[in-house]
């Protein structure tokens, strides 16, 4: 019997002898036969004995032979299993470390840019297993580095066709934008051929939003750049002339910096799907407030809406969009029906350092709240900006009244500084068509003459003033063009080929007490 614990040396005489008392008691048995039985018999019972105790000895050495060999093979068994079960420890230690360090490693190497070669250089190849094994494991880590790769390579051939495509969109909606800029000047004299220039013009900058949302989720920047700073005020409502329901908006207090040119098109792009996702996801009578005020990280933009609120659960998933949104998307991410908004502000947010994020309202709604950094901040460089003086001039200061001439002739009046007569301005300044008037200008001159005569009758007045010459300056504004400024003396610059009327440059205009 061996017990634990005992050493080799003590395991085998212990043994030897366990296996040496069977022949001996066998012999032992015979001689005592031998001595028992008749003299005539003892010698068969000694050939017997003697033939027994052989066999005994011969079974008990082949036994002893057999559990020595047995012991061996345990032994190296033994050691066998230990061997496989530290060489299968290795092997999941090696694919875990496949799995957690070297692919992800890899493939970050891969989306920066880097090729397969450049990525298994960069891994740490030190033989740690049999030669079988680091060559498969090689073998498979290149395997999925080159699958990698081509899902890569079709991803950006796939973002940069999208990306194409939105810029030719985007060259066919400036080139419309211009011609209708130039149909509008031509046919500004015209209300409803205006207003429908006007409407279409309308929906072509939201065409040129949705293409410009295409171009941002492919990893560029929207189409337009601007070179010089913008006031807040204007990016708002640039932002605010890219939906569709921009009526709805009321544009509130507004704070008085500017934005850097870089950023400008950017953020008036962010805001302008925030406000899209207002107007959208709200009742259709309900209004959306626009404000924008400093705070300590730089300014707070806020919009707030009365529409069905957020859920938890769809904040949550507003909030993985947003995050998703910083890593990439991918095409398949979009879905079959892409929503673009909060995924447009997303890269946006990422890419120029915004901080947006959605709550409940006060009012029932969401209240998104987009914090621009301080670091494209800058004091605003005119009050009110070029975009504002075009919208939305001072009224014609009053002009003393001279002696009419005796006979009164037609004459045609000169746009001031405020929109022609066929608008009107709504809460957010942006302009509205109405119903054209007629407007009656008695001539008059100064001179140092006798007295006055009586006041002639007044006559119908001349064509109206053509909407073109305000739109112009509006545009203008709009894109960031210099634009002389208009007080409330001095006429605006109407580049359309002149009237056939008689020349009035000289003649003073009525002051709003005279109409």
């Amino acid at each position: 019997m061996v017990f634990a614990g005992t050493s080799s040396g003590g395991r085998r005489p212990a043994s030897t002898l366990v296996w040496v008392i069977p022949p001996a008691a066998m012999a032992f048995c015979a001689a005592l036969a031998v001595v028992v039985v008749p003299s005539g018999a003892r010698a068969t019972v000694a050939w017997c004995g003697v033939a027994a105790t052989i066999a005994v000895a011969l079974a008990a050495a082949e036994a002893m032979r057999r559990g020595r060999l047995i012991t061996t093979l345990r032994t190296r068994l033994t050691a066998q299993e230990t061997e496989l079960r530290q060489r299968l420890v290795d092997q999941e230690t090696a694919i875990r470390r496949l799995a957690r360090e070297l692919l992800p490693v890899a493939v970050t190497r891969l989306q920066r840019g880097a090729m397969v070669d450049e990525a298994m250089r960069a891994i740490d190849h030190a033989p740690r297993l049999d030669p079988d094994f680091d060559a498969t494991h090689e073998l498979l880590l290149r395997s999925v580095l080159e699958t990698v790769r081509a899902e890569e390579d079709l991803r950006d051939a796939g973002q940069r066709a999208f990306v194409n495509i939105a810029r030719r969109v985007q060259a066919i909606v400036h080139q419309q934008a211009q011609d209708m800029r130039e149909m509008e000047d031509k046919h500004g004299a015209d209300p409803d051929v205006f207003e429908d220039l006007l409407h279409l013009d309308h929906g072509n900058a939201l065409i040129g939003r949705l293409a410009d949302s295409i171009a941002v989720l492919g990893g560029q920047r929207p189409g337009r750049q601007w070179q010089k700073e913008v006031p807040l005020f204007n990016v708002c409502r640039g932002a605010m002339s890219r939906i569709l329901e921009y009526e709805r908006v009321d544009l509130h207090s507004v704070a008085d910096v500017a934005i850097v040119g870089p950023s400008v098109e950017p953020l008036i792009h962010a805001l302008a799907e925030l406000l899209d996702n207002a107007t959208r996801y709200s009742p259709p009578k309900t209004r959306v407030h626009l404000t924008a005020i400093e705070v300590q990280s730089g300014v707070a933009i806020e919009i707030e809406d009365a529409g069905v609120g957020l859920s938890e659960e769809a904040r949550r998933r507003t909030d993985a969009v947003l995050v998703q949104a910083a890593t990439g998307f991918d095409l398949n991410d979009l879905g079959e029906t892409p929503r673009l908004g909060l995924a447009v502000v997303g890269r946006l947010a990422v890419k120029y350092r915004f901080q947006v994020s959605l709550r409940p309202s006060a009012y029932g709604g969401v209240r998104a709240v987009l914090v621009v950094p301080q670091d494209i901040i800058c004091p605003t460089p005119a009050p009110g900006g070029a975009i504002a003086r075009a919208a939305k001039l001072p009224p014609p200061k009053p002009i003393k009244r001279a002696t009419p001439l005796p006979s009164p002739t037609r004459t045609s009046p000169i746009a001031q500084g405020c929109p022609g007569p066929g608008f009107r301005q709504n809460g957010a300044g942006l302009p509205q068509r109405r119903r054209r008037m007629p407007m009656v200008t008695p001539p008059v001159r100064v001179d140092s003459g006798p007295p006055a005569a009586p006041p002639a009758r007044r006559e119908p007045a001349g064509p109206p003033v053509q909407p073109g010459i305000w739109l112009d300056a509006f545009t203008k504004g709009l894109n960031g063009e210099p634009i002389p400024a208009v007080d409330a003396g001095t006429a605006a610059p109407d580049t359309r080929k002149p009237p056939s009327t008689p020349d009035t440059s000289n003649t003073p205009l009525p002051s709003d007490k005279d109409e």
